[in-house]
């Protein structure tokens, strides 16, 4: 089996050095994609900007903005059986950039801000038998944000996390298939956390064939 799992975060710029972004770390990704690597899978890492290695076996790219790691990840999929879509891609970006530093004034200033596309939505729409695993990040309402995503994006299976999980090595997941049905909590070490979902994704693709 060949993955596709997108890790980090996005950065999307309003002038030559400021950005939008988030605190996410990518190690979940990453650790899932070491996890799949050891396990003997082939696995294309789209990473947005992290300070982590490159895990063993793995093809990394490695992409700026939500632009580039749409481009990326769908490229990718081509070539995979699967997405693990763990990357906390920003939802809007600034609609220009200013090709210099914005200065400060004594006044309040105002960016608009657009969409950015849907990576895990398209992969979704186009994934035929293949699988697709989206990740929520939620503060409230979570079990309906979660039920809503995955169906929303065609997804064969969504993780719920918390704020709590973003920069730390330890998780809390809870899982929910396209059956409707929710497991977990699952805790443990992001590693531990990566060998259950790449586990169950084996599942997932064996009952697709």
């Amino acid at each position: 089996m060949k993955l596709l799992v997108t890790a980090g975060p996005t950065r999307e710029f309003f002038d030559s050095v400021r950005f939008i972004s988030n605190p996410s770390s990518g190690k979940m990704g990453y650790a899932i994609a070491a996890e799949a690597a050891r396990r003997g899978h082939g696995v294309v890492l789209v990473s947005g900007p992290v300070d982590l290695p490159d895990p063993p076996g793995v093809r990394v790219e490695r992409v700026v903005s939500a632009d580039e790691m749409f481009e990326a990840s769908v490229a990718a999929f081509d070539e995979c059986d699967a997405a693990v879509m763990t990357a906390a891609v920003c939802d809007y970006r600034p609609s220009r950039r200013l090709p210099h530093k914005l200065q400060k004034r004594n006044q309040p200033r105002q960016i608009l801000l657009q969409p950015t596309r849907d990576i895990c939505a398209h992969l979704g729409s186009i994934k035929g038998d293949r699988v697709v695993v989206g990740f929520a990040m939620e503060d409230h309402d979570a079990h309906a944000h979660a039920e809503s995503k995955l169906k929303r994006k065609n997804c064969d299976a969504v993780v719920l996390n918390g704020l709590a999980n973003v920069g730390a090595d330890l998780a809390e997941v809870e899982i929910l298939t396209a059956d409707g049905r929710w497991t977990g909590p699952y805790r443990g070490a992001k590693a531990e956390i990566a060998a259950r979902i790449v586990e169950r994704i084996e599942g997932w693709k064996v009952g697709k064939l």
